[in-house]
């Protein structure tokens, strides 16, 4: 579609979506004219309001009403429109203050990563805590506890331990089952879900319990990596409500929903992780019906190829964009170095 605006008309499409964002109002030709002395009629800017409205950038909610931004209105502000700015000066050394005034704990860094998100972007955040970026293999240990039952117990680097019982078809001896997990462990040392996975293919292996096994550790390992999109800490209810667009009590229930049971954002949490840079999701790019009255700003913090967390905020599609990219991505960039101290003695950052 860029090849189909003008200059003009990227022009009256930013300012309509800014207007929007600042006013919640539906924007009408005179007051732009009125409001930046454009050189141009209103009648003029009506056409080109109604052409923008054709290609889809905008939408009216009633024949008499002015435009507002559809969800490729936003896309296309956020991708070739909007401002890049950072946040001032001023504000990055009261938020850098407030980190370094709290103890050296995780938790704490994460509820207050929350609380200056919010406030910052005025709208809800969400963090999740750094965990590995895959599940990695580290030790297997096979126990015969009842003549064919035997305990697998799986360890990964992250300290995770996992435990499932085995039911064989045959008496396994313990010398046995101890030199299957030393073949394993060896095989499979600091592996990841994939290299295991591919090990198999690689392989003819005709010992069903090696099989039994190979297939426990896989599902367990895949599972730690799907509880990578629980946990999220959310903060900024109140500011969030304070929008108009929750005036509504069926939407004040929907969003405490999404913030409480972390439904609609759980699938976008692993995006960002594999993803780089700051991830925007705008309404209907969802693909949920729940989340399409909402936009997802994310990003990764962390320490590269070691652990990562995820933060960001969530709102109403009329969302300042610029600045809760500029927060969102200093929040991380903070974690980031705190983390970088935290593990490594040393500052990191993405």
């Amino acid at each position: 579609m860029n090849g189909e605006l003008s200059e003009r008309r990227r022009l009256i499409l930013k300012l309509v979506i800014q207007e929007y964002i600042d006013g919640s109002v539906p924007i009408a030709s005179e007051l732009l004219v009125r409001k930046y002395g454009l050189a141009v009629s209103s009648a003029t800017i009506r056409s080109e309001l109604a052409a923008l409205e054709e290609l889809g950038y905008l939408t009216h909610l009633h024949t008499s009403a002015g435009r507002v931004p559809t969800d490729a209105g936003y896309r296309f502000f956020v991708e070739n429109l909007m401002d890049r700015t950072a946040l001032t000066l001023t504000e990055q050394r009261m938020i850098r203050h407030q980190f370094h005034q709290v103890r050296t704990e995780l938790d704490q860094w994460i509820q207050l990563a929350g609380a200056v998100l919010a406030r910052t972007a005025q709208n809800a955040s969400v963090v999740t805590a750094p965990r590995a970026y895959q599940a990695r293999f580290k030790h297997l240990e096979l126990i015969s506890i009842h003549e064919t039952t035997v305990l697998l117990v799986l360890v990964l680097h992250d300290g995770t331990i996992r435990q499932q019982t085995i039911v064989c078809d045959v008496v396994r001896p313990q010398d046995e089952l101890s030199r299957l997990a030393a073949r394993l462990n060896d095989r499979w040392a600091d592996g990841t879900v994939e290299r295991i996975r591919d090990g198999v293919h690689d392989r003819d292996v005709s010992d069903a319990l090696e099989v039994h096994v190979t297939d426990v550790v896989i599902r367990s390992m895949e599972w730690f990596e799907d509880q990578l999109n629980s946990g999220i800490h959310s903060d900024g209810l109140m500011e969030v409500l304070s929008q108009p667009e929750f005036a509504k009590v069926a939407r004040i229930r929907q969003i405490v929903e999404i913030l409480q049971g972390g439904r609609g954002l759980g699938p976008l949490i692993p995006r960002a992780l594999a993803s780089d840079g700051v991830q925007v999701v705008i309404g209907g790019e969802h693909g949920h019906d729940d989340m399409r009255e909402y936009s997802v700003v994310l990003t990764r913090y962390g320490i590269d190829g070691e652990v990562a967390g995820v933060v960001g905020v969530i709102g109403p599609t009329r969302m300042a964009y610029p600045r809760a990219i500029s927060a969102v991505r200093y929040i991380a960039n903070i974690m980031s170095d705190l983390l970088g101290v935290f593990y490594n003695g040393e500052n990191t950052r993405y």
